[in-house]
């Protein structure tokens, strides 16, 4: 097998690893609907859909630290395997409390995707191509969730059950994957004697990305928590057909971070594009807040669709080109790390923001309140993202070097 078709399959397997991961940790809110029948309030609902983003919180730098010491296949099948088991437990939970414990679980166990697969890309792909795979890779997140949307409320018709259930069965299939198809990427060797690399957080850049990346977030997670009810309660979409449409829409959001990374390559830099994008996101979800006050009573619903796609596609598009910038800054040694951390910040602000929001709309501000916090977000993003001059000084100071594409 050459080194490009290992590239690939490599790349395929972390692609397929973050779409059951996501499922989980971002799928959840198309379960609002059933959840509600059960008789739980949106401040409740809210609690059970960020749980898993809670396990996510409390795990990934662990994942992180362990992908850097025993390698990527062994933390993803491990991390997919606990996830199985958790949501088979959140299946037949009883209680609402016994749920949200499994569903913690299950976050803590897909974060590990997180962390791993990041270093799969890494190791596997050159810095020429990092950009556009760290999209393909990422593409995951819209996937999951566009097979969550389209899925999980056809199954849960009869109860959330079935829904945890085939979440379930997506991890288990997924573990069996990365054991039989990933191999670690070669590692450089440090000479005797030779000092550990240094820490990247030294410099400002990754900092100031994580910082980024964790605003870019609460836009992100406001729009993928509460469309799906918004468009249901508010805009008198069915069940089904808000489901399929958020579906649809995902595939625009994995092309999104495609061009996102392909751009950052050609750019020749992570932190332009960046900016760029969160200029962006302020734009269209700062619209969405706008629209969700005229509505139902000025706009059509296609008009009101439309801007919840917009914001659904743009909102999501940041994330790979900042992983890239993140697990390039922080080269080999420290990729799994960085990368843990990254995904503690951008998750701990995810957690926060879906009942935090939920209060909102529950509290009287309703969803206008909701979608502009997410454009103030994004707003306050352009500012933090560092500047061209910062990440090409960061470059050239010392750190780990990125290991060589392997065989």
């Amino acid at each position: 097998m050459t080194a490009a078709d290992g590239r690939w399959r490599h790349l395929g397997v972390s692609l397929v690893g973050l779409v059951a991961a996501c499922a989980i940790q971002n799928g959840l809110p198309f379960l609002t609907v059933a959840l509600r029948q059960e008789g739980l309030s949106l401040t409740a609902i809210g609690l059970l859909v960020s749980a898993p983003t809670a396990g996510l919180v409390l795990s990934l730098l662990a994942w992180g630290a362990a992908a850097d010491r025993y390698g990527e296949r062994l933390v993803l099948s491990a991390g997919l395997g606990v996830a199985a088991v958790a949501m088979t437990g959140a299946a037949l939970a009883g209680t609402p409390v016994a749920t949200g414990l499994w569903l913690l679980l299950a976050g803590a166990g897909s974060a590990s995707v997180h962390a791993a697969s990041g270093r799969l890309v890494l190791g596997w792909f050159p810095a020429a191509q990092r950009g556009l795979a760290m999209g393909v890779r990422q593409a995951g997140q819209p996937i999951g969730v566009g097979l969550a949307a389209f899925a999980l409320p056809r199954l849960a018709e009869d109860g959330p059950g079935t829904a945890f259930a085939a979440l379930a069965a997506g991890c288990a299939v997924t573990a069996v994957l990365v054991g039989v198809l990933v191999r670690d990427p070669a590692r450089p060797e440090r000479p005797p004697g030779a000092p550990r690399a240094a820490s990247p957080y030294r410099s400002p850049v990754l900092w100031r990305v994580h910082a980024a990346s964790t605003l870019l977030v609460v836009p992100q997670f406001v729009v993928a928590a509460f469309s799906f009810d918004f468009l249901v309660r508010e805009v008198g979409w069915s069940t089904a057909g808000a489901g399929t449409l958020l579906a649809v829409t995902q595939l625009g959001g994995a092309a999104a971070r495609l061009g996102a990374g392909a751009w950052s390559d050609r750019a020749g830099s992570r932190v332009g594009p960046l900016r760029l994008i969160a200029v962006a996101v302020a734009a269209v979800v700062g619209v969405l807040a706008v629209v969700a006050v005229l509505t139902p009573d000025v706009l059509a619903p296609a008009a009101v669709a439309a801007a919840v796609v917009c914001s659904a596609i743009v909102t999501v598009s940041p994330n790979g080109v900042a992983f890239t910038s993140v697990a390039e800054q922080a080269g080999s040694a420290w990729a799994g790390r960085a990368l843990g951390a990254h995904n503690t910040v951008q998750n701990l602000s995810a957690a926060l923001t879906v009942p935090l929001a939920a209060l909102l709309v529950d509290s009287g501000p309703g969803y206008p309140a909701a979608f502009a916090a997410g454009a103030v977000a994004a707003a306050l993003a352009i500012g933090v993202v560092p500047g061209r001059a910062v990440e090409a000084s960061s470059r050239g100071a010392p750190r780990a070097a990125d290991p060589a594409p392997s065989r």
